[in-house]
């Protein structure tokens, strides 16, 4: 499998735990996961978004603090996230959340210091990390949604940080798969 290019044919002819494993790059929910390996063979990238976006939404609440799990904290130092990837033994999710997290890269120190003290907060009342499509967002664009969510009731918040998730995991599938917007 490996001389193929990772598209749509690949992740179908993919063995079944291959294909989960891959899967789990892109939402940390087993459940996720095998669900969707269930599902192939896909016949096109909208097909497999849909489904994706539809099995998420099956989901109980424990499978998507599972994927919760799976991701750094906004502004975690580096050698948080690369001590992750190595029990894993796998570097894209962790390249594709510091691609994510860009927005904190060059952040003031102070940003980083506030993302660090809220994520804490964050944590302590909802019992997950802060869960955010960081995608194109600036460090205080990521503080002040932090801020404005650590108001909302834990209902609320997790149907928001599955929200999240959901296009966190269509952005990994696309880069996964090489798929392109059109």
């Amino acid at each position: 499998m490996g001389n193929l290019p990772r598209d749509l044919k690949w992740l179908n002819l993919l063995s079944p735990n291959e294909a989960t494993e891959e899967l789990l790059k892109c939402c940390g929910s087993k459940h996720w996961a095998s669900q969707l390996v269930a599902q192939r063979p896909f016949t096109s990238a909208a097909a497999l978004l849909t489904k994706a976006t539809q099995i998420w939404w099956s989901l109980e609440p424990h499978d998507w603090l599972e994927a919760f799990r799976s991701h750094p904290k906004i502004g975690a130092n580096k050698k948080e996230v690369s001590d992750e990837s190595q029990k894993s033994g796998d570097q894209t999710p962790d390249r594709w959340s510091e691609q994510e997290q860009a927005g904190v890269r060059h952040a003031k120190q102070e940003t980083l210091d506030s993302l660090v003290e809220l994520n804490g907060q964050y944590e302590a009342k909802f019992g997950y990390i802060f869960i955010v499509c960081a995608t194109g967002k600036s460090s205080e664009e990521m503080l002040a949604m932090l801020q404005d969510r650590l108001e909302n009731d834990a209902t609320r918040e997790l149907h928001i940080a599955a929200n999240e998730q959901a296009k966190i995991t269509e952005l990994r599938l696309k880069k996964l798969l090489a798929i392109q917007d059109r």
